[in-house]
């Protein structure tokens, strides 16, 4: 399409855009509550079907597929005039199919400043870019505000079996580090690891994502044969791994998180 403005997106790719988009598919969850939070909602022609907040928003939406299996059929007709994907979530397959057609515009998360470009960055894209300062500016004060915790080795579970953890190089690791929790994986993305590498690591605290595998109580007895002197805690995924809006109210959740601990562990450091 003939581009009015030419943006760079996170990938470091040109993407024009020629007005104020007005037909969005998003294909990222976290991306599209960021959208509604935005005001964006009348925008949204067609999500994901894993993007499921805000729930009163989203259950009336064109589903296009899932997030690494796009129908391309449904995406053609809705007629975008602007797709916003990520590197991470989505297939690249799928998305050089959709960049043939349409303008993609792809985040690339691992970190909190990376998540807070990616939110004004879309507030230029769209035309609120007050509303999407404001929102990054609040983000920035509610990890401000962060106590200093007393820093706990960790293993973040993403995945069951195989046994897979959150390495460096995620937007994981970075809400880790800022909830005190050093992440024992120095390997970059999500490794797989047996259980006689898992035993060898000994960390303080184990963290059982709800997702994308649904961990849950029924999880921990398992998980406590492999490390009995580790406090196993299953944690809320969305507050890990979701970025945009969300990030409002991860702060408080890493404060409570902490607060679940065992007094042993949970003491701020000195």
């Amino acid at each position: 399409m003939d581009a009015g403005s030419i943006f760079i997106d996170q990938m470091g790719y040109e993407v024009g855009v020629p007005h104020i988009p007005t037909r969005v598919i998003s294909l990222v969850p976290s991306q599209t509550e960021l959208l509604y939070y935005l005001g964006l909602q009348d925008s949204i022609v067609g999500i994901t079907k894993f993007c499921i907040h805000p729930d009163d928003g989203v259950r009336n939406k064109t589903k296009i597929g899932g997030t690494k299996k796009f129908n391309f059929e449904i995406i053609k007709s809705l007629n975008p005039d602007l797709i916003i994907g990520n590197k991470e979530e989505n297939y690249q397959e799928g998305i050089e199919q959709l960049k043939s057609h349409y303008s993609v515009w792809m985040s690339d998360i691992d970190s909190l400043e990376s998540s807070l470009d990616m939110i004004q960055q879309l507030g230029v894209i769209f035309g609120v870019s007050d509303r999407a300062n404001h929102l990054a500016d609040s983000i920035r004060i509610g990890f401000n505000g962060l106590p200093k915790f007393k820093t706990l080795s960790a293993l973040y579970f993403i995945w069951n079996s195989p046994k897979m953890v959150a390495g460096t190089g995620t937007f994981i690791n970075e809400i880790m580090k800022l909830g005190g929790f050093e992440n024992m994986i120095s390997t970059y993305r999500y490794p797989v690891l047996d259980d006689d590498e898992l035993r060898r690591l000994h960390p303080e605290v184990i963290l059982l994502s709800s997702e994308p595998f649904p961990f849950t109580e029924r999880h921990i007895e398992q998980f406590e044969s492999l490390f009995p002197e580790s406090q196993i805690l299953i944690v809320d995924g969305e507050m890990f791994s979701w970025y945009g809006s969300r990030l409002l109210h991860i702060p408080d959740y890493l404060i409570q998180l902490r607060e679940r601990l065992i007094p042993t562990f949970s003491k701020s450091a000195q």
